[in-house]
């Protein structure tokens, strides 16, 4: 199994514990996952996501590629800024990842997949290239490089600190390539995360990565593992493939129960992989849709697990794709898939978890409120 690149000096520089995500050995927490999570919302932390995959697309047919493997029109970005996060879908509808692709130039994006789809992705591009023969070459440069993520409120702050004034100029989504953060050599940083804060994802040579974590760890940033990067993206409502998404046209509703927003799905754009079968599930109307669940004061601390079950009047209405502790709102959450009959924001349920019913209600995404999504 793969391990990201600097876990070794995550675990003896910054006595990180370690564990399994996605098929990748991982960081999981350091001190304390409540403790990490909070640094985020209320300072800042810093996570090393280097088990997402990193990937160079580059040739004269590689708007061509984009433009059909995803729901979002890429026809109008302009160089220098990240779009996304957009869908790959099967030709069932289903999604095959979402993911987050950047313009180089005309003939060059990169892309990033989430872990547990890496190579399946690559090897499904790959074969779109061939059997379309569009003039793309794809380099995948995952284990070339490590990636982080900086976020919370005081990231622009912590940056200036180390003499990176420059960032805090960087808009949402914009992203420069091959400059310096306090004199370390860089490959990309964007403006951009997935916590719901503010804050700036880097790429590097492994070298450069460790120097620059042991910089703002020295200037306060809270090393955080896997398990409050799960916590944080709960509380907003993000997806996680595997659990909320997924290829299993029985196990997971059609692409448009996900309510994925942002954007992600541009109705205008058309002659992409699975938008017949997307266009028929609107016109058709779907069953289930996607939802949170916040669990009762009585059952605070009565964690939902993926695949429980969700009641009204003793009717089956749903089930769990994940559920957390939210060190925010101080009680357990859950995100679920609810009969669209019964999805109505603030109405009661009951979740049945090992064997007794314990109370909670249905309400809308985010979870909670930031300073960035105010």
């Amino acid at each position: 199994m793969p391990r990201i690149p600097l876990l070794d000096f995550h675990v003896e520089k910054l006595g990180a514990e370690t564990g399994f995500f996605g098929d990748w050995e991982v960081p999981m927490r350091y001190t304390s996952s409540l403790k990490e999570h909070l640094a985020v919302r209320n300072s800042v932390g810093v996570f090393d996501v280097s088990h997402m995959g990193r990937v160079i697309l580059e040739g004269s047919d590689v708007l061509d590629l984009i433009q059909l493997l995803y729901t979002k029109n890429m026809e109008k970005v302009v160089k220098g800024w990240m779009s996304g996060p957009t869908l790959a879908l099967n030709q069932y509808a289903r999604v095959k990842d979402d993911e987050m692709l950047y313009k180089v130039n005309d003939e060059e994006w990169l892309l990033v997949t989430n872990a547990l789809v890496r190579e399946k992705m690559i090897d499904y591009i790959n074969g779109i290239i061939a059997s379309k023969g569009l003039k793309v070459k794809l380099d995948d440069i995952t284990f070339k490089t490590s990636m982080i993520a900086v976020q919370g409120p005081r990231a622009v702050e912590l940056f200036e600190e180390i003499g990176a004034r420059w960032m805090r100029d960087l808009k949402t989504l914009e992203f420069r390539m091959n400059t310096e953060i306090a004199g370390i050599k860089v490959f990309l940083v964007s403006r951009s995360g997935w916590t719901g804060e503010d804050g700036f994802e880097v790429w590097g040579d492994h070298g450069a990565i460790e120097k620059l974590i042991e910089k703002l760890v020295e200037k306060g940033a809270i090393p955080a593992g896997i398990i409050a990067r799960d916590t944080l993206r709960m509380e907003m409502g993000f997806v996680l493939g595997g659990h909320e998404y997924g290829e299993d046209p029985i196990r997971y509703p059609c692409a448009l129960s996900l309510r994925y927003g942002m954007g992600a799905i541009d109705w205008k754009k058309k002659g992409y992989i699975g938008e017949e079968m997307l266009r028929s599930c609107r016109r058709n109307g779907v069953r289930w849709i996607r939802v949170g669940v916040k669990m009762s004061k009585k059952s605070a601390r009565v964690i939902p697990r993926e695949n429980t079950l969700i009641y009204v009047e003793d009717q089956p209405i749903g089930w769990v794709t994940s559920g957390a502790f939210s060190p925010v709102l101080k009680r357990a959450i859950a995100q679920a898939y609810i009969d669209t009959r019964y999805a109505l924001f603030g109405e009661p349920v009951e979740l049945e978890i090992r064997g007794k019913r314990h109370k909670g209600k249905i309400v809308d995404f985010p979870l909670i409120k930031t300073k960035s999504s105010l």
